[in-house]
């Protein structure tokens, strides 16, 4: 009987450490990496813009980060879908999934 005990403690207390694991949210989807190649970048520099295309065949959730300044906000882009950011503080990064 004692066995059986600890082994049903044992299997509550893995779910419930799988359920917590579960419910937290982590950082890793705030900026999650650097988007595809499929994603098009044209950026002029010294104008401060870009414009991006999603060329990737599915939606994307994307943002341009800029250095030392503003990012973009983190939405989502149809494939064939392209906008603009224009930035007045800061450089150019990247655009990243999110």
């Amino acid at each position: 009987m004692k066995h059986t005990q600890r082994l049903a403690g044992g299997l509550i207390a893995a779910t419930a450490l799988l359920g917590a694991t579960l419910a937290t949210p982590t950082t890793a989807s705030a900026t999650s990496g650097t988007a595809p190649a499929c994603v098009k970048r044209d950026v002029i520099k010294h104008r401060k813009y870009v414009k991006v295309t999603n060329l990737c065949g599915q939606a994307m959730h994307l943002k341009v980060v800029i250095d030392w300044g503003s990012d973009s906000p983190c939405l989502t882009y149809q494939n064939k879908e392209q906008w603009e950011w224009n930035w007045g503080r800061g450089s150019y990064g990247k655009v990243v999934t999110c």
